[in-house]
């Protein structure tokens, strides 16, 4: 597959996880008075939002023209799901502590 059959793909879910996930991650803390959750507990959060859009990500037709994004797709959101458990999506880093700093 060329990059730029799947730019528009990376691009997404460079930006899921912490404009969507972490976004109702937050307001859903917010609106449930909780001014200090745990990072695990965030990051918990905002996957159970991510997963929500799990049938967005099984969009693609099983055919076989689109086997090759429907691959890339499920390793990228493996990859993502990952990133937000462990701690490695910065971005997700930085909403929490504008979080909890700022709640």
């Amino acid at each position: 597959m060329r990059n730029d059959e799947r730019f528009e793909i990376e691009r997404a879910f460079d930006l899921m996880p912490h404009v969507l996930g972490s976004s109702w991650a937050a307001v859903w803390f917010r609106m449930r008075g909780v001014r200090n959750p745990t990072r695990a507990e965030y990051r918990a959060k905002v996957l159970e939002y991510l997963r929500m859009a799990e049938p967005l990500f099984d969009s693609y037709p099983d055919t076989p023209e689109f086997a090759d994004i429907r691959r890339y797709i499920a390793m990228r959101r493996d990859q993502e799901y990952e990133r937000v458990v462990s701690g490695r999506n910065n971005e997700i880093e930085k909403r929490y502590d504008r979080y909890v700093d700022y709640g």
